[in-house]
């Protein structure tokens, strides 16, 4: 049974911080691309950041120089280090791991920046 576990979310005033964490079983970890998505109220889920097999990085531009997307395949979790947070970061955050015509989800974690 594949499970994606996110946690870290929470209330951080505008300017703070936050590190987000997904924990993985259930599938080969280290051969997935891994990636955080997000989802504001009344807005499609985008894409944030993800993380290829072979550790190579890609950001929104919205989020470039602000958000660190990392993985550690001993431990099987991917981490996104949020520096900086504006207002407009505030949505719920979800885990996916990705493999050809395979796609995870986790159940996603809130992150609210507010003062």
């Amino acid at each position: 049974q594949v499970q994606l576990v996110e946690s870290g979310g929470g209330l951080v005033q505008p300017g703070g911080s936050l590190r987000l964490s997904c924990a993985a079983s259930g599938i080969a970890f280290r051969t997935y691309t891994m990636g955080w998505y997000r989802q504001a109220p009344g807005k499609q889920r985008e894409l944030v950041a993800h993380i290829t097999s072979a550790g190579n990085t890609m950001y929104a531009d919205s989020v470039k120089g602000r958000f660190t997307i990392s993985r550690d395949n001993a431990e099987n979790t991917v981490y996104l280090q949020m520096n900086s947070l504006k207002p407009d970061d505030t949505a719920v955050y979800y885990c996916n791991g990705h493999i050809s015509a395979h796609d995870y989800w986790g159940q996603g974690t809130q992150v609210t920046v507010s003062s």
